[in-house]
Parts: structure tokens; C-alpha cells; sequence
């Protein structure tokens, strides 16, 4: 009989998240969902007592590292077939040049660039384990270096810019273990951090994202992907 297939998404609570959520279910995945208050997260709630068995709930702040280590611990050898990293933050409102807050350029970074790191890093065996593992981060065209041509945004760029970094040495370091590491943009979607005048829903976007992944492999490991498959330069 062939094993359940597993997933770990963070960020969970609204929006993408909670989409992938609810399609990776649907789709008969295991799914361990995390976001900073479960209790506050109602439709997520709703979600787990729908589907009893298959999903789980954890407690999750992402820029804790105890927090990550006790998801370890949680999750203990169980085989993980693919890791998403989507919480994320945009930051403050005001972050064009001469307006960087300093403390909130340290936090969106903790958040968007070191955490999907720690998380990689505390849940590489897991991935390994599954043979064929997956670790996906929801990256941003903002942050792409060779498609700036209009400034601004510094703080939320300069974060994305960073996790690409990070994806591409992960992707290196991680290839030995048969771990494929990727960036992805999920276009523009209408949440809460994308916006009413956003381009796709989260049900579009989280579609075409998943249809991506199924396709990903070893040889596709160190890229950033548009969210139909489109290259994206770093």
C-alpha cells in the first residue's frame, strides 16, 4: 500500500496558506498546518475537524527557534514529503528610501529570510526520510534583482532577495540528501497582504502552485519559479 504523502506549511491561518491547506487535504495529503495562534484561527480550525486523522495543528512563531526545535521534536523521524515555507510578512507601510525602520527591516528579515532557513535546517532528516522531499519557499518577484526597475520597497525586497540566497545554497547543500530546494512566486493574489486590486485568487494561485510542485525534481533544485513554472532571474 502506498505511504500517505506529507506535507508542513507554515502560516497557515489566512490566505495562501490556508488554501494550500485545505487543497493539499483535499487531495488526501497528511497535513500539518502551523501559524503563531491556532486559537484565533477559526477556518483553519474548521478545516482540522473536518478532516480528523489527516490534519494537525501546531503552535508555530517563526522566528522562535524554540518553536521550530519543538516542531522537530513533534514530527520526531516521520518522513516529510514536502516542506512550504509561506509565512511571510510585507512589512511596514512606509518603507521607501529614506523611511526604513530599522527594527522592522530586522524583524521582516527574521521572518521571510532566516526563518525558512531554520526551519529547512531543523526538518532536512524528515525530508531526507521521504526519499524524494520537497522544500518549496514562497519568494516574491519583488525580490528579483534583475526584474528592480522601480525602487522603492526596500525592506520587503531586500528580505526576498535574501531568502533567494538562501534557497540557492540550501539547494547546493541539501542535493547530497536528494532534497530538491526551490523558490516560488505565487503571482499577485488578493489576500490580505496582496491587496483587493490583486490579480488571481488564492484558490487560482495555490492550483497552479501545486500543479508546479508535482512536476519538480532533483534536476529543478536552485531555481525561482513563476507560478506557472516560468523562470524568474534572481
Amino acid at each position: 500500500m502506498e505511504r500517505q504523502r506529507r506535507v508542513l506549511i507554515t502560516g497557515t491561518s489566512r490566505g495562501i496558506g490556508l488554501e494550500l491547506v485545505r487543497q493539499y487535504l483535499q487531495a488526501g495529503w497528511r497535513v500539518h498546518a502551523t501559524c503563531r495562534s491556532p486559537e484565533r484561527a477559526l477556518d483553519l480550525g474548521r478545516l482540522a475537524a473536518a478532516n480528523r486523522g489527516n490534519m494537525s495543528i501546531h503552535p508555530l512563531d517563526v522566528t522562535e527557534q524554540r518553536h521550530i526545535d519543538a516542531m522537530a521534536s513533534i514530527l520526531n523521524d516521520e518522513p516529510l514529503d514536502l516542506l512550504i515555507n509561506n509565512a511571510g510578512v510585507l512589512g511596514p507601510k512606509h518603507q521607501g528610501f529614506g523611511h526604513t525602520d530599522t527594527d522592522a527591516w530586522i524583524y521582516t528579515f527574521r521572518v521571510n529570510a532566516v526563518a525558512p532557513l531554520k526551519l529547512m535546517e531543523a526538518l532536512a532528516d524528515n525530508l531526507a526520510a521521504s526519499g524524494q522531499g520537497i522544500a518549496a519557499a514562497l519568494g516574491s518577484r519583488m525580490g528579483s534583482i534583475g526584474e528592480n526597475d522601480s525602487g522603492g520597497y526596500y525592506i520587503y525586497r531586500s528580505s526576498k532577495a535574501a531568502l533567494n540566497a538562501v534557497i540557492k545554497s540550501a539547494a547546493l547543500d541539501l542535493k547530497s540528501q536528494g532534497i530538491t530546494v526551490v523558490a516560488l512566486h505565487p503571482g499577485w493574489v488578493r489576500t490580505a497582504m496582496g491587496g483587493p486590486e490583486a490579480e488571481l485568487d488564492a484558490v487560482e494561485s495555490v492550483s497552479r502552485l501545486r500543479a508546479l510542485l508535482e512536476r519538480l525534481d532533483i534536476t529543478s533544485s536552485g531555481e525561482f519559479y513563476g507560478p506557472d513554472g516560468d523562470g524568474i532571474p534572481w
